[in-house]
Parts: C-alpha cells; structure tokens; sequence
C-alpha cells in the first residue's frame, strides 16, 4: 500500500531522498502499475521496497514465501536477499496480473529464483512443502488468521513472518463499523499474535504498519 499519513508527508519525502533509489526495473514496474491498474497504491514503492529487501539480504532466507504477488514489486526485493541456491514462491489470486508478473520478473537478475502460483493460497501453500526462513503475507485482509495458521507449521524456527497492513490507515485505533470486516479482522489477528506464546512480535508503524513476527518455537 501507500502512504496512510502515519508520517508527516514531509518527513515521508525527507525519507524517500535519503534512502537508496529505485533500480530502472523497480521504477519502469511502479510506473506501469500506476498507470494501468485500479489500485495502484498495492505495489511496496521504494521504501517499503528497499525495507524488504534490506530483511531479505540481513536474514540471507534459501526458502521464501509470498501470499499476495500484486504487479511483483515486492517479490522482485524479497529476491535480493536469497542465497544462491534459494527461491522464492509468490502466490496471486488474480490471474489478470500474470502476465505483468512475468513480463518484469524475467527482468530481474534474480528471475530463476522467484515461482509465480497463480490461484488460492489456502490450496497451495500446503502443497510446497517447504521450510520457510522468510514470510511476507500481503493479501485478503479477512483471511490473514487462515494464512497465519497455515504458514506457521511450515516456518522454520527462528524464521521470520511479515504482515503487511496492520494498521490499516490507522483504522485499528478508531471506533469500528459492525459492517467493517477487514478493519475488525486486522484488530482481531494483531491481538492474536500479541498473545502467541510461540512468537516475538514488533508492529512497525512503516507506512500501513508492518507486524514483524519471529518464530520461537513451533
């Protein structure tokens, strides 16, 4: 997502100015994005970019996974990170974006590295099989519990899960709706993952808030 004025949008550009820049592929992707999809604002950007690749290369993860492709913004960055015999598998629902996905990461250096699925991530994920080191889950507001739960077996101990849109526009801090699920979702798996025993948690509050969840123990 973008920026949901959890900064002031000078400090945000203050920011932007001091942080690496987008490589030409990032920068041709987020274009493209904005320019020929509805919800533009979907795609990491630059610092949430560099954010995420920053982790993958600190954590050097061999297995990757990602609920939640978009245009392929993130997956391009979490890639930077893997080692050399590493890969990453990303998984979007919306088949209208996969040709955008595979146009821009053919490009990337790291392209042998990343999977596409295209489909429903509760039906795939289990059947990868994988120790995950790395986790960035950034899709189905409502569904981030069901994710949650059928990742954290598959992570591997002391492996890490991202969660993006944990703030959701600084909504969690507000007086709900009866009718806002996503809003009444998010509150409901940040207040699970503050009391799961299993895991050290810091909810980041990074653009649309980003829960940072270590993995203690299965």
């Amino acid at each position: 997502m973008s920026t949901f004025d959890l900064i002031d949008p000078e400090i945000e550009s203050y920011c932007e100015a001091h942080t690496t820049a987008e490589t030409d592929l990032l920068y041709r992707l987020n274009r493209q994005t904005h320019l020929q999809t509805i919800n533009p604002r979907m795609a990491s950007g630059q610092l949430q970019g560099q954010f995420l690749s920053l982790i993958s290369k600190m954590i050097r993860p061999r297995r990757i996974l990602e609920i939640g492709t978009f245009t392929g913004y993130s997956a391009i960055c979490l890639a930077e990170g893997l080692t050399d015999d590493g890969m990453l598998h990303t998984i979007e629902i919306n088949e209208e974006y996969e040709d955008r996905i595979q146009e821009f990461v053919a490009e990337s250096p790291d392209s042998h590295k990343i999977m596409l699925h295209i489909g429903d991530a509760k039906r795939i994920v289990p059947t990868l099989n994988e120790p995950w080191d790395l986790v960035f889950i950034d899709a189905e507001k409502t569904d981030y519990q069901e994710y949650y739960d059928i990742v954290f077996p598959q992570v591997r101990e002391h492996g890490f899960i991202l969660i993006d849109n944990t703030l959701w526009n600084s909504k969690v801090i507000h007086e709900v709706a009866h009718n806002d699920k996503e809003t009444q979702a998010i509150l409901a798996f940040n207040d699970m993952v503050q009391q799961d025993p299993r895991v050290r948690n810091l909810l980041l509050p990074f653009r649309d808030g980003i829960m940072i969840i270590e993995k203690l123990q299965g």
